[in-house]
């Protein structure tokens, strides 16, 4: 073997990696709420790429009460939900973090 076939063996064998260790743990179908750096958004993810989700059925909740109980389901009269009435697009670099969730809020409150 010379030296530029083990160059491309090599580089073969980066390119699979790549392919098997890039993925996600986001579920499209599910419904997350989405904490982002300036906002948090509860939706049904419709799609990922390598850039962006695109949540549908999404709302912005302004104010979740207490926190814990909100993600339990809780929802308390002190939360604030404003949906959005189109889908929503969120860049991945503006992501903190995500959980998955039972029930979307679509009434505003």
């Amino acid at each position: 073997m010379n030296k530029l076939e083990s160059i491309l063996k090599l580089v073969d064998l980066i390119d699979e990696k790549k392919e098997t260790s890039v993925g996600s743990y986001f579920e499209v179908g599910k419904n997350y709420f989405v904490r982002t750096v300036t906002m948090s958004i509860i939706g049904e993810l419709k799609s990922i790429n390598d850039n962006e989700f695109l949540f549908s059925k999404a709302s912005w909740i302004a104010d979740t009460g207490r926190f814990s109980n909100f993600l339990k389901g809780d929802y308390s009269d002190s939360i604030e939900v404003e949906p959005y009435h189109n889908d929503v697009i969120i860049g991945r670099g503006a992501l903190i973090d995500a959980t998955i969730v039972k029930k979307l809020l679509r009434d505003q409150i």
